[in-house]
């Protein structure tokens, strides 16, 4: 066993672990380090050297807290005392034993097709009214990117410049934790992206530059991308709470596996590293059925009849 050392020092290395072997990404180790110095914070600077009891006084400190909160902190004080075994910091690992709450996996809020019919109708009424205003042009592209490829926001905000290019028929693109991977983009995405690239200025690194007068070197934010989203369901008659980018990638995801897609072509589209992530989209499309069942199957009370042909 090597010799003790502070907390601070013994998470500083945790989380240079985690980026240099898992590849994590910085807002994963920004989340392990808050949830980690907390935990630090509770038992007086002696996480590092915790023991059975000590890890009973963090399950108190997390016992009035959602069960998803007090999953993640668990989870991470484990990792982080698990590595400190693995590493010779420390002779035992008390993690094991410390027992977590079963986080239940709330599914993904998503779109029904007619809603996505809504919303690409408005934008095309947009692009009628003004097809030439680089405004529309780049809410177009931005929302053909959404859907028709499920990219993530910051993924879609911060793609370069030269991303898409004409009949090439795909794009990289920058994922979590710095992994790269390639992604589809149909024909009608790709026309949108080059219509709107010509009012990109040659100086901007981005695709989507930010709109703020010199920060060619900046991209749209993700908060003005929710935004541009939110206005475009209003136009379209959905109410702005049941929208959001990704919305959009969970509605790709969604429709997808319901056209008959396989899972594994779906997770890497998405760029999930567990395919586990990528199943809870089977169970929005089984949540579908049932409510169909529910709602029209002979013996449900609420079926509408179908009209009788003439």
């Amino acid at each position: 066993m090597l010799a003790a050392i502070s907390d601070t020092r013994a998470i500083a290395l945790f989380l240079d672990a985690m980026a240099s072997e898992r590849g994590a990404a910085r807002n994963t180790l920004l989340a392990y380090g808050r949830d980690l110095n907390q935990a630090s914070l509770w038992l007086g600077g002696h996480l590092a050297s915790a023991d059975a009891a000590a890890l009973a006084v963090l399950a108190r400190h997390w016992a009035p807290l959602a069960r998803a909160s007090a999953a993640r902190k668990g989870s991470a004080v484990r990792q982080f005392l698990a590595f400190l075994a693995a590493e010779g910091v420390r002779a035992d690992d008390p993690g094991r034993d410390l027992a977590l709450p079963r986080s239940a996996r709330a599914l993904p809020r998503t779109l029904g097709a007619g809603d996505v019919e809504a919303l690409f109708a408005a934008l095309a009424a947009q692009l009628a009214q003004r097809p030439d205003d680089p405004r529309t042009l780049r809410l177009s592209a931005l929302v053909e990117l959404l859907y028709g490829s499920g990219l993530r926001a910051t993924e879609l905000v911060a793609l370069p410049h030269g991303a898409v290019r004409a009949g090439r028929g795909h794009m990289v693109v920058l994922g979590k934790g710095s992994k790269e991977r390639l992604v589809p983009i149909s024909r009608r995405a790709e026309a949108a992206v080059l219509a709107w690239s010509v009012h990109v200025p040659n100086t901007s690194r981005f695709l989507f530059p930010s709109g703020r007068r010199g920060s060619a070197a900046a991209h749209l934010t993700r908060l003005r991308l929710w935004q541009l989203i939110r206005d475009l369901a209003l136009a379209a008659g959905i109410a702005p709470d049941r929208i959001s980018p990704h919305v959009l990638r969970h509605a790709f995801a969604t429709h997808l596996l319901e056209g008959g897609a396989d899972l594994r072509i779906v997770q890497t589209l998405l760029g999930h590293a567990d395919i586990a992530t990528t199943q809870i989209y089977t169970h929005v499309a089984a949540a579908a059925l049932v409510e169909l069942v529910n709602r029209c199957h002979p013996l449900a009370d609420k079926c509408e009849p179908t009209a009788t042909p003439r």
